[in-house]
């Protein structure tokens, strides 16, 4: 996708859809001050263009158990195409795994692994991360608390 081109109106729009993604094309129009047809139409070309990329409920992970989160960096072998793929592959397959960035730097990849505890993690860690071939090194750090979280700036 290429840089979608959106108003101040598209962006009310979005605004309005990260505060509340279930709401109705009504209450859109209601907030954004445009008649429900053109609100409609814009929210559509919104998702056609990609901008909107799908509709989720955002899940506190700790209130279904998965209170801890652990960063892991990552170093591969290789950094050719087929290990970067073979890699992401195998990341794609682990539920644990809930965030993965392709990085510059001196590390590969970063995840976000979302575990029950320490125990949980080790398991993961020792018991099937490990085994990922093509994997040289292999950094944990474990966050004491999320200082600020957010979504993209629609302003």
């Amino acid at each position: 996708m290429e840089n979608a081109t959106c108003d101040q109106t598209d962006l009310a729009i979005l605004r309005c859809l990260q505060k509340n993604g279930r709401a109705t094309i009504i209450e859109i129009s209601d907030e954004v001050g445009l008649s429900p047809s053109p609100v409609a139409r814009r929210v559509r070309n919104l998702e056609e263009s990609g901008v909107i990329t799908g509709y989720a409920a955002l899940i506190d992970e700790t209130a279904l158990g998965y209170g801890i989160s652990v960063f892991v960096s990552v170093k591969l072998d290789r950094q050719v195409d087929e290990a970067l793929a073979a890699f992401e592959a195998a990341i794609s397959r682990f539920p644990e795994v809930v965030d993965c960035w392709l990085m510059t730097g001196n590390r590969d990849y970063l995840l976000r692994i979302a575990t029950t505890g320490l125990a949980d993690f080790e398991r993961f860690l020792v018991g099937r991360f490990t085994k990922v071939p093509g994997v040289a090194s292999i950094e944990s750090s474990i966050p004491l608390r999320r200082i600020k979280a957010g979504l993209a700036r629609t302003y």
